[in-house]
Parts: structure tokens; sequence; C-alpha cells
């Protein structure tokens, strides 16, 4: 694209000065709760920044010195990188260039300073990159620091650093101790054009194209078109959201001008800048939705009666004595599906469902959860219609999803989801591919629907969970659980959080830019059940725990530096630090083994935002700090244009982390396990993980007898981790099924076949690929199900009493 007249200025509008303000709210049992966010007024500073020299740079080149520059990136001030002139031929360089940069005060500023060895024929050679916490300088003070990048080759880069007010009103910015939404303006541009007509000259039938960019802006570039009228403007001007103190520029190219030509005087541009509303469509908070504490409100009409009755209480229980019951899942395709069934019909025959607040599910008992929900009433009932439904579609011929009928829906139905502005994978294919597999034509139904079945709190409210992943790296390496329920879509680790329907539209420092069409709930399933998205080092953690052999050759290598001189310590700054690239051979080992097959991909509804100065000191933050990003402001999930979402079991087959957030109060959790292989892997995962992050989690102590032959239910009571919540562990395993049809009633001789369920052998039809069974094969897995949960009533019942004495404990 050729340019010219670029047009550089900074955007300055009228400032609305707030002071801080904070947005209180309440626990569902009336206990006033931290301040869920802040808008605060805040000051803006100018960094200088005086890169001054290097010494002992070693040599990149075979046959000459280094060439070196240094780039300067600041991304929370300017979304242009910077740099030096290069110093040819020289290991030890002198620039001495000055460079300014105006910071938000209250943002994690960290500065990236990359020495590079510029190469004419092949890609400039990054030798490392120093991160420096802007958060170590003082206001006022000027410092001259050297950062020892390599102490044996004694190589060094001298910067110089101060910190000064900066004259103007303060910034209003919004946040929740964690991200930061700052001010953002508004530019609209209009181009327009005067023109005589001469006598006798003909039409102009040319049109006159403008290519308008603010970087860093919500839009990008935009184009405007002239037609030939002799008096003309653009129909409608370019606008641009941009935010207001970033050091926002407006580059102009006009049409049919080289570079070095003038502007012509014909051509009039409008502009115009206004500030934006600060209502942010982004939910920036710790707290639970006002939907989901209305709904507890209307669910304890149904728990507590139900409780009532269970417990065979005399009196009624009251609100602080009724516990926070869940239903919890695990994944394993059509076996969990199926098997969800069984476990969901026992619940209801004693009882224990109306007890239930939560249901959350990931992969395949995503798939029964999103059948059960488009019945506004479906836990009211026996659930016989339901699983003779699910049976039809079970045992049905799948041949027919591959058909030619289907491959053109399919092909009709991406391109539809395309340009209503979604971004489509293969995992968008695998989603209507399961459409066809579990219903008959066209699913309409969408996540936000589900809202009809719990405005009554009729129903337990369902929770589906996935992990955002980042690419080029493991999901031991870097993971983020995210959770979807009817009334939010959110991230539990940045406290942010968005309405359902606006799941998948586009957001720009919290604002909704460009309302995108909600997706029908087949292409969430495809998502949370992304069988597709796995990669080597998946396949590596099948039957290992560690990824250290891999880590020697393909993980970045991060060292803390030595600096002079020693600044005084603060709380929240974060240690200077030396990045020092892999090399190819690393690198291309490195995306052999992390790629992914496919993935899904959501516009990034945290777009813009910023973190937090004191994010790493937020409780909020540390109970989910987990990843190898996170101290690496930069880098994490804000920065991203779309999110990358896979199947939770990708980390941790469980969809129990909602659970363990402590705004929501879970005293009982039935933790229904439905994987292949060991039963009780992911839930000594389940406990590894809580232990590391500090999270309540009761301890699992299995006996090796209790090991080699699981029991039917296990009841860990939390006792010796006081506020942790009572688990019933309920294994996926054919035990006394074998000879009793229901609790107490043996088999007779012509049923013992009935019993005989294989479902981990080599031969069994319960495989987690599998996607048809026999009718009978279905029938025993739903039988086997409900029996394993009938049986065990007396644990259940034991575990919900050992809650409501601690309730009640608690209130004394």
């Amino acid at each position: 694209m050729e340019q010219d007249g670029i047009l550089s200025q900074g955007l300055i509008t009228k400032t609305a000065g707030l002071e801080e303000e904070e947005v209180t709210r309440l626990n569902p049992d009336g206990e006033q709760q931290t301040p869920a966010t802040k808008i605060e007024s805040s000051l803006c500073y100018l960094l200088t920044v005086r890169v001054i020299r290097a010494r002992n740079i070693h040599q990149a080149d075979v046959l000459s010195q280094t060439d070196c520059y240094v780039s300067l990136w600041l991304p929370t001030a300017s979304t242009e990188k910077f740099q030096t002139k290069t110093i040819k031929n020289c290991k030890d360089p002198v620039w001495n260039e000055t460079f300014y940069f105006r910071i938000q005060s209250q943002v994690k500023n960290v500065l990236e300073l990359a020495l590079y060895d510029k190469d004419v024929v092949t890609q400039d050679d990054h030798l490392f990159t120093v991160y420096f916490d802007i958060a170590k300088l003082s206001l006022g003070e000027q410092v001259f620091m050297h950062f020892k990048c390599d102490s044996q080759r004694q190589e060094e880069l001298e910067v110089g650093f101060a910190l000064d007010n900066i004259s103007g009103p303060s910034e209003t910015i919004i946040t929740n101790g964690i991200l930061v939404s700052r001010k953002i303006c508004c530019l609209e541009v209009q181009v327009v054009e005067k023109k005589k007509k001469k006598k006798k000259e003909k039409k102009s039938l040319s049109k006159k194209e403008f290519s308008f960019k603010v970087q860093g802006s919500y839009e990008g570039t935009q184009d405007i078109t002239l037609g030939s009228d002799l008096i003309f403007s653009s129909s409608s001007p370019a606008k641009f959201h941009y935010a207001r103190y970033k050091q926002p520029t407006l580059d102009v190219t006009l049409p049919g001008k080289k570079p070095s030509a003038s502007v012509d005087k014909g051509f009039d541009l409008h502009m115009k800048a206004e500030d934006c509303p600060d209502h942010l469509d982004v939910r920036l908070g710790f707290d639970l939705c006002a939907q989901e504490q209305d709904f507890l409100r209307k669910r304890q009409k149904y728990i507590a009666p139900a409780l009532k009755k269970v417990l065979q209480l005399e009196q009624d229980l009251l609100d602080h004595e009724t516990p926070v019951v869940a239903i919890m899942t695990t994944g394993g395709g059509m076996r969990s599906l199926t098997a969800l069934y069984g476990s969901l019909r026992g619940l209801k025959k004693l009882n224990v469902l109306d007890c239930a607040t939560y249901l959350t599910g990931l992969s395949g008992t995503t798939w029964t959860m999103s059948n059960l929900y488009r019945d506004a009433d479906w836990s009211q009932k026996d659930l016989n219609k339901q699983i003779s439904e699910a049976r039809k579609h079970m045992t049905k011929c799948k041949i027919n999803s591959l058909s030619l009928k289907y491959m053109k829906y399919y092909k009709k139905q991406l391109c539809q989801r395309k340009r209503e502005g979604h971004k489509t994978s293969f995992i968008d294919l695998w989603g209507l591919v399961l459409e066809s597999l579990l219903h008959d034509g066209k699913d309409n139904h969408r996540l936000s629907d589900q809202q009809r079945a719990i405005n009554r709190g009729q129903n337990p409210l369902p929770i589906y969970t996935a992990v955002n992943v980042k690419n080029s790296y493991s999901t031991l390496d870097f993971k983020e659980w995210v959770e979807f329920t009817p009334y939010e879509v959110g991230l539990q680790k940045y406290g942010a959080y968005v309405r359902t329907e606006d799941f998948g539209s586009e957001f720009f420092m919290g604002r909704l830019m460009k309302k995108v069409p909600e997706s029908r709930i087949c292409f969430l399933e495809g998502m949370w059940s992304s069988l597709f998205s796995l990669n080597v080092l998946y396949i590596w953690n099948l039957s290992h725990s560690s990824e250290d052999f891999w880590h020697r050759w393909t993980r970045d290598k991060i060292d803390d530096i030595e600096e002079e001189p020693l600044l005084p310590q603060k709380l929240h700054e974060l240690r200077t630090r030396l990045f020092t690239p892999l090399g190819r051979l690393g690198s291309a080992l490195r995306s052999a083994l992390t790629d992914r097959l496919c993935i899904a991909q959501e516009h990034n509804f945290l777009k813009g935002l910023q973190m937090h100065n004191d994010y790493l000191e937020n409780k909020h933050f540390c109970r989910w700090k987990d990843t190898v990003l996170d101290t690496f402001p930069n880098q994490l999930t804000q920065s991203e244009e779309f999110l990358s979402l896979v199947d939770t079991g990708f980390f941790i087959n469980t969809s129990i982390m909602p659970l363990l957030k402590p705004e929501r109060k879970v005293d009982v959790i039935l933790h229904l396990n439905y994987s292949a292989g060991s039963q009780i892997q992911a839930l000594n995962q389940t406990c590894k993980y809580c232990s590391e992050q500090g999270i309540l989690f009761p301890k699992v102590d299995l006996s090796e007898e209790d090991r080699k032959n699981l029991k039917e239910c296990y009841l860990f009571d939390g006792a010796e981790t006081p506020g942790a919540p009572v688990l019933l562990f309920f294994p996926l395993i054919n035990d006394t099924f074998q000879k009793y049809k229901a609790p107490s009633q043996k088999r007779s001789e012509s049923e013992m076949e009935d019993g005989k369920v294989d479902l981990y052998g080599c031969c069994s039809p319960y495989s987690t690929y599998s996607i048809q069974y026999t009718e009978k094969a279905y029938d025993c897995l739903v039988q086997l199900g409900e029996y394993n949960i009938l049986n065990n009533e007396e644990l259940i019942v034991q575990a919900l009493r050992t809650a409501v004495a601690r309730k009640r404990q608690k209130r004394k």
C-alpha cells in the first residue's frame, strides 16, 4: 500500500474526571461482599527511556561483528514498536537515543528491550530481550540501569529511565483489581472533495479510495471510496475506537499518490473525536451475577422441602442450614452421555436431584445436559422420555451423517457461520456432525435459551466447562478455566464475564463493538468435546506426568538477571528477567510438539483490557495462577485476538473447578466419574492441583485394596480440611450390579447375563470413541448408572446430614 501525507496527531478530547466510586454487592445470604468494581480517577506519568549503549555483544554473524539495534515495546502505552538506529560491525554499540511514553500509573507496565543483529539476507537475529517492570521506578527520579545479560561474556545493556508527572487531567479507569478498562474515544473521519466542472468536460467515472489507520484501535484500518459527483463526500465516516491515552496516531493514505507527493488541496478531512461512555459490557467482578443470585433464592424453595424429605426431618430447614449441593460429572464420549442419564434417574428416585443447586459437565456429559435443558421442567419428571429419546439416537445407524446430503448441509451452515462473523474451523464441522448424531435435523437451541429451564429455580443451574490454551504451549504449561452458564460466559482467573448471548461477539476495552449472532449449541458442544485439539505433548502426558524431558529443548530460557544499581524493593514489582530465544532446531521441535490439529476460536472479550499494577497480589488471581505466563502481563489473554478453547479433559477430566469458587459456597459435591481406564486418576489430579493452588478440597485417602478393587461409592467428608466440601465419589464400575438388579434384589439365574457389563475390556462396546451402541448395551449402561446411585443411598444421606450439621455449627 502506497502512503502519502501520513497525518499523525494526538487525538485529544474532553476528559470527564470522576472521583473513586465503588460498586458494592450482596451475597445471596445478605452479607456484604468485597467491592466488585472500582471506578477511579488515576494519574498518567511520562516515562523517558534513553537507550545508551551495549557492551561485549557476542558475534552472531560468521564474517563480521554484530550490527546491533534495540527494539522497545511497551504495549500498555503504545501499540507501536520503536527501535534505535543500527550500529554496524561493532560489539560495543553506542546509541544515546531517547524515547517517551505516556503510561497509566494503575496499569502493570513492563518494557521489553530486545537486542537484534541486523541481517540483510536472512531474518534479523534476536539475541535477547530484557523485561523491565516500570513499577521499580520512583516518581521524579532519574536512574541509569546496567543490565547484566551474560556474566561469562560480560554482556551488558545500559539504559536510562526517568518517571515524571505529566500535565493535564487524570484518566478515568474501571478495574476489578486484576483487569483495567481505560478511557476510550471514538474518532470520526469524513472526506469531502469540491471540484468545479469545466465546460464540455466529460464526467469522470473514476473512484477515489482513501485508507485510514489508527494502530491499536478496534477497527485498525478503514477505507473510504468516493464516487465521481461534482460535489461529493463519503456517505458515512470512518470510525475508530481507541484508548485515549495510548499515544494514538492517524495515518492517511491518499488515492493515486506516491509517498513523496503532497496532499491534494481539493480534499478536505473532517474529524471529530468524542469520549465513549464509561459503561462496560464485560462484567468485571468475582461475585455471582445478579441472575445467578436470583436463581439461588428461587431454587431454595425446591431444595429445602426435598432435603427435609430425604433426611426425614421434623422441622423445615432454615436458609442458613440448607447446604449447597452440586452434581459434578466427567467426560467420556457416548459412555458418559449414557451413564449420566442413569445416574440422574437414580438421584431422581431418591429425591436427591431436587436437593442439587448445580450440575456441571464437560465433553460427553455436556451432550446429555444440553438435551435435558431443552425441557423447562426436566428434573420434575421421571426422565424416562428423555432416556428413550437418547436411546433412539444412540442406536441408530450413523453412516447417514457422512452422506452427500449432510455434507451439503454442513457446508451451508459453515458458510453462514462465517458470514455472521464467527471464525470457523474443523471443530465447527465436528459440532455439526454431533448435531446429526444426536438429533433429528437442525437444532436451533442456544445456551441462553436454557434460562427458561431455570427461571423459576425448577432445575439445577447447568455449568459447562472448557479451558483456554495458547499456541506453542502445552496444557500443563498454559491453561485457563472457562465456565459457561445460561447467564454468562467467563474466565474465573480474571473475574471477567459476558452475557451468554454476547459470547462470540467482538469487544474492545470491555465495550461491545460488533454483535455477532449467538452460536447454536451444537457448535459449543463441538468445542466442549473437541477430540481433535490434541497435540503430541498430550499423547506423551497420557503415559507420563512430567514434561521435563521435552522442556530441556523446547521451553523458553528465562532467567532473573542482575542489575545495577539495585533499586528499592516494592511489593508489586516484577523481577527483571532475560529472555533468550530458542535456536531454530528448538523452535521447530517445540512447534511439532505443541501445535494442535485444530482448535475452536472465539473473539476474545478481554481484548484491549490491561493488567492492573497489583494483579499478582489479588487473591482471586492467585487462586488460579498456574501458568508459565502469569508473570508476563504483556503475553496474557487480554493481548490475544481470539480465545482458543478446548475440551477440559486435555488437562484434567473434571468439571469441578467452577464449584470451587468460594462465592458459590458449595457444601457437597457428588463426583460422577465416567472416565476410561483409571477411575481415580482425574480425582487424584484434582487433589494435587487444589493442593498446589491452595484451594480447599477434601483429602482423598484410598487403601491399596480399594485402589485395586473399587467400590461403587466413597465418602470423603473433608474433616481434616476445614472449609472443604463433602465429596461423594462414584467411580463407574460394575461391582454388586453383577448379582443384584436393584438394591437387595438378587438376580435370578436367567438374569445373570444382564449383570455382565464389560465397561473397559478390550472387547467392551463402551469405548470413548464408539458412537453407536446396541439397544442392550445402552440399556445396561443406563441401568448400571442408576443402580450405583440407588445402592448407595445411605452414604448420600450421610453426606447431606454432615453438611447440614456443619452449616448449623458454623452459624453458631
